[in-house]
């Protein structure tokens, strides 16, 4: 027993000199070092590319320069035909190149919008682990409580028995309760070292590098927030993304129209004639004719597709925000329950069970009760406990996923 009692001392100050070393990160700083996860940076480099497209979307097509006989004859002559050199080169509708420009600078604005919905996601997991690992921590202090209660009964009990006012049965009892915390310690300690895994994870750390958290936390009262769908448009980076893709779809839809203007092009050529004939040259304009039917068919095709295109995004954002508000009603109602749960258990359940302990404890010191009702009234006050911070838990993560629905960090 003793040397058991060594090695827990030897593990507590191991873990003291590590808890000393470790860097402690509040909540905010967390979610600032979130930052650096890769997925996000992935999309701030495919915002950049597209960016850097865009600079070259005014860009002509090259020109194109040819040279060969012209009009030689397949009989040979000394004075048929010519050398030719010749040049061409098309001007692409000024109008057509601005509205190419505007939308491949649009890409980029959906771009940052699905980044910013990604960094929703990423900061709401932070949230939901920092909490929990939280929640882990006062369990572990709610354990050690536990541990020093249930040690000096069993100290107390074991001076007992040495007068034979206890039985030994009841010694082993305790004895096994108290191994029983080692077990959910063990839980506990596992749990934490994934919960700060995952949150390495995210901040794109080393995996197993240990940190503390700040323990305190505040509830908010958002079960008496009104939910504004407005405020919800505002805030929300997965329906600005539709804006976003609206908006793109418009200048699409621009891009196409333009479509029907015409392109212009110069053609130059001199001819070198053979046999003392005069030089002579070319100099051609051209123009496109795009509005003729045949021609014409495609861009009103796609004119047609990009409305139905535009109403899909419409209603999509309509179906978003119907979805947000119902999420959003159904996180403030269940908030309302925990919030009871919680207060029932913190005025009522566990003031009861402590009376219920120390009236065990009372009957015990006054060799009334026995040892069994007390190891009984310590173990379910610690479970009445234990459901209390289950009941925060669940708490503080509807409040993340409330977090979540409206955007706020």
């Amino acid at each position: 027993m003793k040397r058991r009692y060594k090695i827990t001392a030897g593990l507590l100050l191991c873990f003291a000199g590590l808890a000393a070393q470790a860097q402690r990160l509040s909540l905010d700083s967390v979610l600032n070092r979130v930052a650096a996860n890769p997925a996000l940076k992935a999309y701030d480099a495919k915002a950049s590319a597209q960016d850097a497209y865009a600079t070259g979307a005014k860009s002509l097509d090259a020109p194109k320069i040819s040279a060969g006989q012209y009009q030689v004859p397949y009989q040979l002559s000394p004075s048929g035909g010519s050398f030719m050199i010749q040049a061409e080169q098309m001007f692409t509708n000024p109008a057509k190149l601005r509205a190419k420009e505007e939308y491949m600078k649009g890409q980029s604005k959906v771009t940052t919008k699905d980044r910013d919905y990604l960094k929703n996601q990423l900061v709401s997991q932070a949230k939901q682990y920092y909490y929990e690992r939280v929640v882990l921590e006062k369990k572990l202090a709610l354990l050690q409580h536990t541990q020093d209660l249930l040690e000096y009964m069993l100290k107390d009990a074991n001076i007992r028995l040495t007068y034979g006012k206890e039985k030994l049965p009841n010694i082993y009892k305790a004895k096994a309760e108290l191994f029983e915390l080692d077990n959910t310690r063990e839980q506990l300690n596992n749990e934490i070292s994934q919960k700060n895994i995952m949150l390495n994870t995210l901040m794109n750390r080393d995996k197993q590098a240990a940190f503390l958290v700040d323990t305190n936390y505040v509830l908010k009262a958002y079960e008496t927030a009104l939910t504004d769908t407005a405020t919800l448009a505002t805030n929300r980076s997965d329906i600005k993304g539709i804006n976003r893709n609206i908006d793109l779809q418009q200048l699409n839809a621009q891009m196409e129209y333009n479509k029907r203007k015409p392109d212009f092009g110069v053609q130059a050529g001199h001819m070198f004639s053979y046999g003392g004939m005069a030089n002579q040259y070319i100099l051609m304009a051209s123009v496109t004719i795009p509005i003729v039917p045949w021609a014409s068919k495609e861009y009103k095709a796609n004119l047609k597709g990009i409305q139905y295109e535009v109403q899909e995004l419409q209603q999509k954002r309509l179906d978003m925000l119907n979805q947000a508000t119902g999420q959003l009603t159904g996180l403030k109602t269940e908030m309302s329950s925990k919030k009871r749960q919680l207060s029932n258990y913190q005025q009522n359940i566990i003031p009861a069970l402590q009376n219920s302990y120390k009236t065990a404890l009372l009957a015990y010191d006054q060799n009334t009760g026995d040892l069994p009702s007390v190891l009984n009234g310590i173990k379910d006050l610690q479970m009445a406990r234990m459901a209390a911070l289950d009941r925060l838990q669940e708490l503080l993560l509807i409040q993340v996923a409330y977090d979540k629905e409206n955007e706020q960090y």
